[in-house]
């Protein structure tokens, strides 16, 4: 029997799996990899976000939570907020804010600095701009909410 050409085949093979990133604290204690099919990202500007980053605003990117694997340093999670529900994940040892659970548990809001890889998305707005720090100005042409953005 003549096989037709490849091209005119139907393709039954599965689809890649997506492209997997790796991300750290500052020490290196705490690994993670996360599929880089981020579903939104952001900056927020919210005093929580600047407390916990000890910085002007906390650049993240959000995927459903089963889509983050620790890879090392397990016990070196520091839990913040409520670990059923809604709490950040630190590194015990550096103190690193590494993601945000969310959601009730769904999602997690990657640090987008804590990520050893170039991910393919890119902030699309400025979230919480009413709680900015007031020493901080926005110089970026990203959209700018004064809450959060649904």
């Amino acid at each position: 029997m003549i096989e037709p050409p490849s091209e005119s085949r139907p393709d039954t093979s599965a689809p890649p799996a997506p492209r997997r990133l790796g991300g750290a604290c500052l020490c290196r204690a705490l690994r993670y990899t996360v599929e880089d099919a981020f579903r939104y990202a952001a900056c927020c500007h919210c005093s929580d976000c600047r407390r916990a980053t000890g910085s002007a605003f906390k650049p993240f990117a959000g995927i459903e939570r089963k889509k983050l694997r620790l890879t090392q340093g397990e016990e070196q999670r520091l839990i913040y907020g409520d670990e059923q529900a809604n709490h950040d994940v630190h590194c015990r040892t550096c103190g690193s804010l590494l993601y945000s659970v969310v959601s009730d548990g769904a999602f997690v809001h990657v640090t987008l600095g804590s990520l050893e890889d170039e991910p393919a998305i890119r902030p699309s707005a400025h979230i919480f701009v009413g709680d900015k720090a007031a020493w901080h100005t926005i110089t970026d042409t990203l959209p700018q909410f004064e809450g959060h953005v649904t």
